[in-house]
């Protein structure tokens, strides 16, 4: 780690600690000039590649997750706390596969899944547009589907 003072490349750990989420936060000390400084370490977890209907493949991104989700949950009484925790369960989910690449579609399910647990309608709203419903049957289809069975927990 370079002093952010001094540039010098030796520095060593005073003092370490975890945070909540497992991260930890660390004091360090200079040995060239004497100067203190914290740093925080985190585990960089590689999210795996999607593959897209077409083939192509690109890297998850997740502000494209996090504002699809926002579209459907726009004007719910849904706190940014319980999206925030619904996108970290489904990250967590997709490394959890262990996989490289995965089809965009898991993405999408996950998605749904998350949302039908958060607001029935935002789910609705997504699923509209993720299944490309045609008419309002389809609607409506949907709509008494996720009315007769058990919310997901």
């Amino acid at each position: 780690m370079f002093c952010p003072f001094c540039s010098a490349n030796d520095t060593k750990v005073i003092d370490s600690r975890l945070v909540a989420n497992g991260d930890q936060v660390r004091r360090r000390e200079c040995v060239k000039c004497g100067e203190r400084f914290t740093t925080f370490e985190t585990a960089e977890l590689v999210l795996p590649r999607l593959i897209k209907q077409d083939g192509h493949r690109q890297p998850f991104d997740e502000d494209k997750l996090r504002a699809g989700m926002q579209r459907a949950l726009e004007k719910r009484p849904v706190s940014v706390e319980k999206l925030e925790e619904a996108i970290a369960r489904i990250k967590h989910k997709l490394r959890a596969t262990g996989e490289r690449e995965v089809p965009s579609l898991k993405v999408g399910e996950l998605v749904m899944n998350e949302l039908h647990k958060l607001d029935e309608v935002a789910y609705i709203r997504f699923a509209s547009v993720y299944r490309r419903f045609q008419d309002l049957k389809e609607f409506r289809a949907e709509i008494e589907r996720i009315s007769n069975e058990p919310k997901a927990e």
